[in-house]
C-alpha cells in the first residue's frame, strides 16, 4: 500500500500539471517559466502561504476530532494510518499534493473557470462534498474557506502561496496522523 501511494505522489506532482500547462501553452502562448510562475517565488507569500496552513491544518484535525465525526465512515485518520506511512512520506506526499494540485487547479482550471467553481471542484473531488455522507461533507464544507482563500490569494499573492499553503495544510495533518500512529504502536 506504501509503495502505491508513494508512486500516487509523484503522479500528482509530475502528470497532473501536465494537462494545464499544455492547454495554456496551446490556447494562450504561455511558456513553462510563466506557467510555474518563478517571478512571483517570493519569501513573504511563501511565509503568508505557510502560516495559512499551518492555522488551517491545525483547525481541520480539530474539527476531524469532533465527536460529531465520530460516525463517519471512511475517516481520514484511518486511511491514513493503514498507509504505513513514515514522517517523510507525508512531507512528500505534501510537496507532491502542494505543486501538482495547485498547479493544475489554481494555474490551469481555475484560468478557465474562475476561483469559485474551482473550488468547490476542487473540495468535491477530493471526496468532501458527499450527498450520501452528510458529516462528510460537513467536513467539506468546513475546508471550503481554506481552499477559497488559495483561490483568491494566488491574485495578490502568486501560485507559491497557495503552493506553500496546500503544502503545509498536508503536512501539518499527515505529521500529527503519522505520529498518532507511532504513539498507539508504541
Amino acid at each position: 500500500m506504501r509503495c502505491r501511494i508513494l508512486v500516487l505522489g509523484w503522479i500528482t506532482l509530475l502528470v497532473f500539471p501536465i494537462p494545464a500547462f499544455l492547454l495554456l501553452h496551446i490556447q494562450e502562448g504561455m511558456d513553462f517559466f510563466d506557467f510555474i510562475s518563478l517571478k512571483t517565488f517570493q519569501i513573504i507569500p511563501i511565509g503568508f502561504g505557510l502560516q495559512l496552513g499551518f492555522v488551517y491544518g491545525l483547525f481541520a484535525y480539530l474539527m476531524m476530532s469532533a465527536p460529531f465525526f465520530d460516525k463517519v465512515p471512511n475517516r481520514v485518520e484511518h486511511t491514513v494510518q493503514s498507509m504505513n506511512l513514515k514522517w517523510y512520506d507525508g512531507i512528500f506526499l505534501s510537496v507532491c499534493a502542494g505543486i501538482g494540485e495547485e498547479l493544475l487547479f489554481r494555474v490551469g482550471i481555475q484560468y478557465y473557470l474562475g476561483w469559485l467553481p474551482t473550488a468547490i471542484i476542487f473540495v468535491a473531488i477530493h471526496g468532501y462534498l458527499n450527498p450520501w455522507n452528510w458529516r462528510f461533507s460537513i467536513y467539506g464544507i468546513l475546508l471550503l474557506p481554506f481552499i477559497f482563500l488559495l483561490s483568491v490569494g494566488i491574485y495578490t499573492f502568486g501560485i507559491w502561496f497557495a503552493i506553500s499553503a496546500h503544502f503545509m495544510y498536508d503536512a501539518v495533518l499527515f505529521s500529527i496522523l503519522i505520529n498518532k500512529k507511532v504513539k498507539h504502536v508504541e
